[in-house]
């Protein structure tokens, strides 16, 4: 499971034109699931996104997580993730799970933040999305978990 979180001022999901969702300060999170995994990765992953510390303290430096700020998180579905670059021009998404499965841990992932009380929206799994960002930093991490 790859998860590539940016510290935003804001962001949003459009779908056909329409605003779908958006968030204020918090973090974008673009969530790729792999084959081989599972809740526990769901729950791993999600624990060290809302305790990492990546905002600023009053002295400027990283030392707030976004339970610290009560910031927001927008979590959106990213297979394009998965993707193996290695050989060739063109990536190869053998390693991305099955779309059935993949929606299934985006779903738990998106009720496992929620549970830690952040104020949470989502993009539609799937589904050809803008996504729009102010970047804040710019501060950007990938985090992955097997």
């Amino acid at each position: 499971m790859k998860l590539l979180i940016q510290r935003v001022k804001s962001a949003s999901v459009t779908i056909d034109g329409q605003l779908y969702s958006s968030v204020g300060a918090g973090i974008l999170a673009l969530l790729g699931v792999e084959k081989g995994d599972t809740s526990e990765c769901v729950q791993k992953l999600a624990k060290k996104v809302v305790n990492l510390r990546i905002f600023p303290d009053e002295n400027d430096k990283m030392n707030k997580s976004l339970l610290d700020i009560q910031g927001d998180m927008l979590i959106v579905s990213q297979f394009t993730l998965c993707g193996d670059c290695k050989k060739g021009t063109r990536p190869s998404f053998d390693g991305a799970a099955p779309p059935e499965i993949a929606n299934e841990l985006y779903e738990a992932f998106i009720e496992e933040i929620k549970g830690y009380g952040i104020n949470t929206k989502t993009g539609k799994f799937g589904a050809m999305m803008e996504v729009g960002l102010i970047n804040d930093g710019p501060v950007t991490f990938m985090l992955e978990v097997y």
